[in-house]
């Protein structure tokens, strides 16, 4: 008996014991340490605003920007050319899966996925609950940039049920583009009017690395937001056009290159964060993609000049010149304006062998991007000035909208000054005088050469150059420049040029809404609800 109690009284020992360890110490052994509970939504719109430039803060910063922005809509809308190399579906109408999958995993799992958080914690029940009200409203500004590529890639997309993944929405429907754009536009008006100086947010100006917290910039790039996309369904929504349009002025728009949004980037410390991805795409030993300018964009360049002072002052900014490009120097081969030469597109080295009448030597034949706007550190220019300048131009023109002072022609001379002189950032001697832009002026005076619309539409053409897919929704829907297509054999789109991208294929067999709600056919040529050009 004594023996049982002695195990009695020792068990009972032990229980005490173990009781007394239940504390706050024991329970937090189950804790994981490293773990987040909280994110700086500081850092998270920096990255949302990184990944917004290139297409992805945390992997390869180049990979939409060589697949789709380089590989397919600078290729289509012929500001650049490409007889072999690299990822260039878009020169010969032919199908790659990776420049058809690039935004639609880059944006919604990058970009937006990010934006969106930040969105999320500083609303109702969110742990920065109006705490943080212009860097709220700037995600959604930002929100705003990202889906509209997005829907102008593809037509319909998930859109109000996206990126709800944490509610259990694991299978978004799809929005029709018609639904979509009305709701943008709302967004771009409430997020710009509440953007303001007297809104605390600490923090907001370290975490803007496009405007450095200036309000007045931010509601400027807001409003010129709002002028693009009210402008895109003028000719599908005529009337909604003309409200966003009234209101998007009387907001106020960019008013100069100062307001040009910029995205900065840097040499380091991270190689596929920090750089900028379009220049990693091009760069030789880097991506290596062959930076040849369209025989299009040059012959543009040079239309009615007889001496070297009459060559649009771009095209020696844009290109540099035919050259050597290595990945330890630049070597010119030929600077003179009057004798650079474009590539035609569509053609392979065997075709262009065949129209040039021999072996052609590309790197002492064609001119190329300029190098010095390919730096790895170069900044990514997001939106300008000369956009908004010719937008105002258009909407008077056709009458749509109120509110607009001056002329068109006014606001078109402001927007080819705009974008003649928009490229110091990228480097310093990158400059076009007042005195050449008024020689150019008056060399192309405003409807002399052609009529106004096309000439609005073709220098808009001309001022997104490395925002290629923006210019590709620009022709889609103005229909200028007038492009001859390219017809390569064996091309996927008849000798058409392509109207949209292709869904990727996991999303199309995975998605249980996508019949339902996409944009079919799924094919190349199937227009968006917006694209009524000829």
């Amino acid at each position: 008996m004594k023996i049982i109690n002695r195990f009695l009284f020792f068990g009972l020992a032990i229980c005490i014991s173990l009781t007394a360890c239940d504390t706050e110490d024991l329970h937090d052994l189950n804790i994981n340490p490293q773990a987040v509970n909280e994110i700086d939504l500081n850092f998270m719109f920096t990255a949302a605003q990184l990944g917004s430039a290139s297409g992805g803060s945390a992997g390869d910063n180049r990979y939409i920007d060589w697949r789709t922005n380089i590989g397919m809509t600078a290729y289509l809308i012929q500001h650049l050319a490409n007889a072999g190399g690299g990822i260039a579906p878009g020169d010969k109408y032919q199908e790659n899966f990776e420049s058809n999958n690039a935004p639609f995993e880059f944006f919604y799992g990058d970009a937006l996925k990010n934006i969106s958080e930040v969105i999320r914690q500083t609303g109702p029940g969110g742990y920065d609950e109006g705490n943080k009200i212009n860097t709220r409203n700037a995600a959604r500004i930002m929100r705003v940039l990202n889906f509209h590529r997005l829907t102008d890639f593809y037509g319909n997309i998930p859109y109000f049920d996206a990126l709800q993944g944490m509610e259990g929405v694991f299978f978004p429907e799809y929005d029709p583009q018609s639904e979509i754009y009305p709701h943008l536009l709302q967004e771009l008006e409430e997020a710009t009017a509440a953007i303001s100086t007297s809104n605390p947010d600490d923090g907001f100006a370290r975490a803007d690395i496009i405007f450095d917290g200036d309000i007045a910039k931010w509601k400027r790039f807001g409003y010129s937001l709002m002028l693009r996309l009210a402008m895109r369904v003028s000719d599908v929504a005529p009337q909604l056009a003309d409200e966003y349009v009234t209101k998007a002025i009387a907001g106020g728009v960019m008013q100069s290159n100062e307001d040009n949004a910029w995205v900065p980037m840097s040499e380091g410390p991270s190689l596929w964060i920090n750089q900028n991805g379009i220049s990693r795409a091009f760069y030789p030993g880097d991506g290596g993609q062959p930076s040849y300018l369209s025989d299009t964009m040059v012959e543009w360049l040079k239309a009615g000049a007889t001496t070297a002072d009459e060559v649009d002052p771009r095209l020696m900014i844009i290109s540099g010149g035919i050259a050597d490009w290595s990945a330890v120097s630049w070597t010119p081969i030929n600077t003179n304006p009057l004798e650079q030469k474009g590539m035609p597109n569509g053609y392979d080295a065997a075709g262009l062998e065949e129209i040039e009448g021999g072996p052609v030597d590309q790197v002492s034949t064609y001119s190329r991007i300029n190098y010095l706007m390919l730096q790895r550190d170069s900044p990514y220019m997001l939106m300008n000035f000369a956009e908004s300048a010719f937008l105002q131009a258009e909407a008077l023109e056709r009458g749509i909208g109120s509110g607009i002072s001056g002329t068109a022609e006014q606001h078109y001379n402001e927007g080819v000054k705009g974008a003649m002189q928009m490229y110091t950032p990228f480097d310093e001697s990158l400059t076009v005088s007042d005195a050449e832009v008024s020689a150019y002026l008056a060399r192309h005076p405003y409807g002399a050469d052609k009529p106004a619309l096309e000439m609005i539409g073709e220098q808009m053409w001309v001022s997104k150059f490395f925002n290629w897919w923006d210019a590709w929704s620009d022709w889609r829907r103005t229909g200028y420049p007038q492009l001859t297509p390219t017809n390569y054999p064996g091309n996927v789109t008849q000798g058409q040029i392509m109207r949209k991208l292709r869904y990727p294929a996991a999303e199309a067999a995975t998605n249980e809404n996508f019949q339902a709600g996409a944009t079919l056919p799924d094919i190349f040529l199937t227009r968006v609800w917006w694209d009524t050009a000829d």
